[in-house]
């Protein structure tokens, strides 16, 4: 579930008498200088081993059980995907209604650990006011990737390239740019030529698509990507705020590498 909805459902949660939710917050950025070890290992660890120590010393047992079978869920679910760890990880999770809530953000937290009847929010409304559903559009010369990001995790990608034969945009149907151009070689320079000299047309007509996504999608940010004559190119043809320009070509980047520039 997209984490806008989470959390519009977690303001609701509440959990009956005998079980609570973790809200667990870990911070797992390892371009901050006290992370470069894996330090987070030992936060997490900490983290869970007071919550415990809490409830023993509380004498409830009920609690007690319920805390030690959702502790070890959020254990290894960690343990087991340290493969997409961002900059942080949010989890709220909890016996009550079945509530497993786990988010990889490349958005960055203070470590926190909190065991309440509620779960503990304050931290993802800030992020969200901070961070809103934007778009990252990356146009590079005859290719427009959209990248549609929520609380800094990508929910849809999209992409369309420039048709030649109908000078139109289409949807992108697996058949990356290099391989359309070889198919007809004999006609490379034409399709540049061609291209070049009416950019600003072919882009007005994707602009336009943008456009509507941004009120379908409530969009609050978008950012354009890419080299900086493109940039400014694509960015005449937009009728929409643009909140930040990256003028550099992170085409061949992971996407995750590409939220962390575009995003701090």
């Amino acid at each position: 579930m997209a984490l806008t909805k989470d959390l519009e459902a977690l303001k609701k949660f509440q959990c009956d008498d005998g079980k609570c939710v973790l809200s667990l917050y870990l911070n797992t950025d390892r371009s901050e200088r006290n992370q470069q070890q894996g330090e987070w290992k030992i936060r997490l660890k900490n983290g869970l081993k007071r919550l415990e120590e809490y409830l023993i010393a509380s004498g409830n047992e009920e609690q007690l059980k319920s805390y030690r079978m959702v502790r070890k869920k959020v254990e290894k679910e960690i343990r087991g995907n340290q493969s997409k760890l961002m900059k942080s990880v949010v989890i709220f999770a909890s016996e009550e209604q079945d509530l497993w809530s786990v988010h990889y953000l490349n958005l960055p937290v203070e470590s926190s650990f909190h065991w309440e009847k509620k779960p503990v929010l304050d931290q993802l409304i800030e992020l969200q006011e901070q961070f809103p559903k934007s778009a990252i559009i990356m146009p590079n010369a005859d290719e427009v990737k959209i990248m549609d990001v929520d609380f800094g995790e990508i929910k849809d990608t999209r992409v369309y390239y420039f048709d030649i034969k109908t000078e139109d945009w289409k949807f992108k149907d697996g058949l990356a740019s290099t391989e359309r151009t070889a198919s007809s070689a004999n006609h490379v320079d034409d399709y540049q030529q061609r291209f070049e000299e009416n950019r600003n047309r072919f882009y007005k007509k994707i602009a336009t698509n943008i456009e509507r996504m941004k009120k379908d999608r409530n969009w609050e940010a978008v950012y354009i990507v890419g080299e900086p004559d493109v940039v400014h190119s694509f960015q005449s043809q937009l009728r929409v705020k643009i909140n930040k320009l990256v003028k550099k070509n992170l085409n061949n980047l992971d996407a995750s590498k590409v939220l962390s520039q575009v995003l701090d």
